[in-house]
């Protein structure tokens, strides 16, 4: 059923170097890493001032203190991908005598989120497990689903929400996700250029890119566009919340996008979907924290005017 107040979700994908190994020099970005372990403290101060709630999606391989316990948390069947340079096992073997743990494990981190009030932990899945690549099949994904479910429950979470790594939302999955206490799952934006991620087309990059400034598409969704399949809520995101860019005239437009899109949420009582991941706050936490706290402070005007709410993934499935 609708709610007429309207909803904000808010989902995190929070990786480090699991969500990015394949495409950068570890090197070149420790400070890069090293801001964003210092920017989820403030983003988490910043949702308890506003009263947001959120949803984490954490890869599994965050919740070892060290390589010796990664090195020894391995489920028995790995994905085999044809593109080796996908497989998180083969990388962190090539990496870890290199004073990485810090890129890689984030327990204490894990446990602020654990700890702040209204903040949902859920999986990113173990070893952000690329579900629509060539070699990996059901089995493989199931061994890692138990893995990242069974790391939460060593830190007495349950897992009840995952997002699919790039996106790679594989319906053949869902009944697994389901048999394992899943109940919510994030899906793309139903648009042509959110769809086949794993291809990721130049035309499509240039689609995304174009729609965080410019576009008639209407991201906020009616309640009942949730889609409902082995008893999972299928939530759609609506909107990639961008980083901070320094052009002022396109991070303004930017920003301004999603403040129209949250009045319209909140004014027609529907739902509207903002994700990131933390580490897009890397490259200058000062000032995308600033767009934050714009954005929350939108919210907060939204929610005292219109009553709209802040939900979690799975507080929007309850209400389902």
């Amino acid at each position: 059923m609708q709610q007429k107040s309207g909803d904000l979700v808010i989902s995190l994908d929070f990786e480090l170097l699991w969500g990015v190994f394949d495409k950068v020099e570890f090197s070149q970005y420790e400070n890069y890493f090293n801001n964003t372990r210092k920017v989820i403290p403030e983003i988490l101060r910043y949702f308890e001032r506003y009263g947001i709630h959120a949803t984490w999606a954490t890869v599994g391989m965050l919740f070892n203190k060290d390589w010796d316990e990664w090195n020894v948390s391995k489920p028995e069947i790995k994905p085999n991908y044809t593109n080796t340079l996908l497989s998180a096992y083969k990388y962190g073997d090539s990496i870890q005598n290199q004073n990485t743990g810090h890129l890689c494990f984030a327990p204490d981190l894990i446990g602020k989120i654990i700890e702040t009030e209204n903040q949902e932990l859920a999986t990113h899945t173990y070893s952000h497990y690329y579900c629509r690549e060539e070699g990996q099949n059901l089995e493989s994904f199931r061994e890692d689903l138990k893995l990242s479910i069974e790391k939460a429950n060593s830190f007495g979470a349950n897992l009840r929400s995952l997002v699919f790594p790039r996106n790679q939302l594989n319906e053949n999955y869902l009944k697994v996700c389901s048999d394992l206490g899943i109940t919510s799952v994030r899906s793309n934006p139903n648009i042509w250029y959110w769809k086949d991620t794993e291809k990721d087309t130049l035309m499509q990059k240039i689609f995304r890119t174009g729609d965080a400034y410019i576009g008639k598409k209407d991201k906020p969704y009616h309640f009942s566009e949730i889609r409902k399949t082995h008893n999972l809520s299928v939530q759609p995101a609506s909107r990639l919340l961008r980083p901070y860019s320094g052009k002022s005239i396109l991070d303004k437009r930017r920003i301004k996008r999603i403040f129209s899109e949250i009045t319209t949420a909140a004014k027609e009582g529907k739902i509207y979907h903002l994700w990131w991941h933390p580490h897009n706050f890397g490259a200058d936490p000062e000032e995308s924290l600033r767009e934050l706290e714009l954005i929350l402070e939108h919210y907060k005007f939204c929610n005292e005017r219109f009553g709209f709410q802040s939900y979690t993934m799975d507080e929007i499935h309850r209400k389902a």
